[in-house]
């Protein structure tokens, strides 16, 4: 299937003020809560518009799960509250992508 729209990026500013382009991969619903699953945003080559070359490894770069909270009526993003919590998400995220994998092929 062909994408008709670019990626939807988000930007989040951490605790400390900084700020942090992410790339919006999916979301999910789950008992009740909105899950996005995100990864860094790719910087492109200013000059020749490629993207830069990331190191996967790099401890920086990976997916970010984080969940949708109301606070005072506005919807914030937020992390997730326990291992528990972050490692049940991550794996219904890992099912839908290997599910979505398989149908491609």
């Amino acid at each position: 299937m062909e994408e008709l729209f670019g990626p939807d990026f988000i930007t989040v500013t951490d605790e400390d003020g900084n700020e942090f382009e992410l790339e919006l991969v999916d979301t999910l619903e789950h008992k009740g809560i909105t899950y996005l699953a995100l990864f860094p945003a790719v910087a492109g080559d200013e000059q020749t518009g490629q993207p830069v070359d990331v190191d996967a490894d790099d401890e920086e770069y990976g997916l970010v799960i984080m969940k949708a909270i109301q606070d005072n009526g506005e919807e914030l993003l937020s992390t997730l509250d326990s291992d528990q919590e972050l490692d049940e998400v991550y794996e219904l995220f890992m099912e839908r992508f290997f599910q979505e994998e398989a149908q491609e092929e």
